[in-house]
């Protein structure tokens, strides 16, 4: 397992990183997440990712029951805050939801601090500058030490820096946006220029398209599958990606790996990515994703150039 710095500050994650979205309070009970989570650790997975509204919060408690069993220093948590419940003031980036959502996280998740804190989504509905100065607070208080954004735009990213510069405050550190073959435009184009001007690092979530690229939905959607159990998930599911993940099969074949396995190393491949968050619903499925560590030392130039022929970049 590789370490990589979050861009261009001190901290480090493991090149791979497990999350706890859809599965955990869903397909894992409490036995099954401290087994993954138990598995991912010690297979070298340092970075454990949450958010307030997965499973409405039982996600958080589920994680933070098996933490425990961890030397805190060895691990790295992240959850993020937007959707925190039914109330106007629940919902959001304001001062107060913040600050009373980070709490809550750290309640759930039985800490008393985060390493990483996300803005979930961009809120139209309050001043980015009251956003960053929430997030200076919670980092001033110890209960935060990086925080950053989950799907802004590079102008609203480049807001909230120029936000912080003004008023000596902490600046975003990261983002953490969709990355796979078929979302490549945010991470590879719009957000280029951030990584040199701000140091940004990024935390990719759905580096298989919900399940897509593994090619499991090649001839349909099997019974217990996630596109089965999550029905809302069918509408990322088209022919023109089974035949583009039918192609991308071939190449797997020729390296003796499987789409899955394919689909992560070319992630990894993009110095611009911190860690790629990994989703399971058993432990054989982290098990099976973690060879893409060593297969990513095998995807030559000429191997991403044929992934390039097939898979556009498109997502503008």
């Amino acid at each position: 397992m590789e370490y990589r710095k979050l861009g261009k500050w001190g901290i480090q994650l493991s090149e791979l990183s497990f999350g706890s979205w859809i599965t955990f309070g869903a397909d894992l009970d409490s036995s099954g997440v401290k087994e993954c989570i138990k598995f991912a650790f010690d297979n070298g997975i340092n970075f454990f990712d949450n958010a307030e509204v997965y499973s409405n919060g039982a996600s958080e408690m589920l994680m933070g029951d098996v933490l425990q069993l961890f030397p805190r220093e060895e691990i790295v948590v992240s959850t993020k805050i937007f959707w925190g419940g039914k109330g106007p003031n629940s919902i959001g980036l304001s001062w107060k939801h913040l600050i009373e959502g980070a709490k809550n996280s750290l309640k759930r998740l039985q800490l008393d601090y985060v390493d990483l804190l996300f803005c979930h989504r961009p809120d139209p509905n309050t001043p980015v500058e009251e956003t960053v100065r929430a997030m200076n607070h919670l980092i001033q208080q110890g209960l935060v030490f990086y925080w950053g954004t989950s799907e802004w735009s590079r102008s609203q990213i480049e807001e909230a820096h120029q936000i912080a510069t003004l008023n000596h405050l902490i600046p975003p550190a990261m983002e953490q946006p969709q990355y796979n073959l078929f979302h490549r435009y945010r991470v590879e184009k719009e957000y280029a220029s951030l990584y040199d001007s701000v140091g940004m690092g990024t935390t990719i979530w759905s580096p298989l398209d919900s399940g897509i690229l593994t090619g499991k939905y090649n001839e349909g959607i099997p019974e217990k599958s996630r596109l089965h159990n999550h029905n809302w998930l069918q509408e990322h599911l088209s022919y023109t990606k089974v035949e583009k993940v039918r192609k991308l099969q071939k190449i797997a074949d020729q390296l003796s790996a499987s789409c899955a396995q394919l689909a992560i190393a070319w992630c990894l491949k993009n110095p611009h990515v911190s860690s790629v968050i990994l989703g399971a619903s058993q432990v054989s499925q982290i098990k099976h994703n973690l060879k893409a560590v060593q297969l990513k030392a095998h995807l030559t130039d000429e191997i991403m150039q044929q992934i390039d022929a097939i898979f556009s970049i498109s997502g503008k």
